[in-house]
């Protein structure tokens, strides 16, 4: 499982998935990147990204309400942490991957590990 605050930031790749404009407040965006279906979210200016794979059943998860910093399988109900990619609650038990976001000159850039 990849969680971006284990990973040192020298090991982290930024590419650019979309611009301010594209991503208003409240807005998410589903992408693939690298075959990996990555939800961002931007919640009053502040972008997260986690992948959309619920991990209780593999399903996408980034459809799901939103409440805070919540999303909710809209499948059966399991919350996670759109910050970390915690899993909350029942019946997920693992989290899912999170990945950095960060803001240059209007682009919004995804960081991915690098690979080596």
């Amino acid at each position: 499982m990849y969680n971006y605050k284990e990973i040192e930031a020298d090991q982290i790749e930024y590419i650019a998935v979309a611009t301010v404009e594209e991503l208003g407040n409240g807005q998410r965006i589903i992408l693939e990147v690298d075959d990996l279906s990555i939800a961002i979210f931007n919640i009053a200016g502040q972008y997260f990204a986690i992948a959309d794979v619920c991990s209780h059943d593999d399903g996408p998860v980034a459809e799901g309400e939103l409440s805070d910093y919540q999303i909710e399988c809209p499948r059966h109900g399991a919350l996670f942490d759109i910050k970390t990619g915690k899993a909350l609650t029942l019946p997920a038990v693992v989290d899912i991957p999170a990945y950095p976001v960060r803001v240059e000159k209007g682009e919004i850039l995804l960081g991915l590990p690098v690979e080596e």
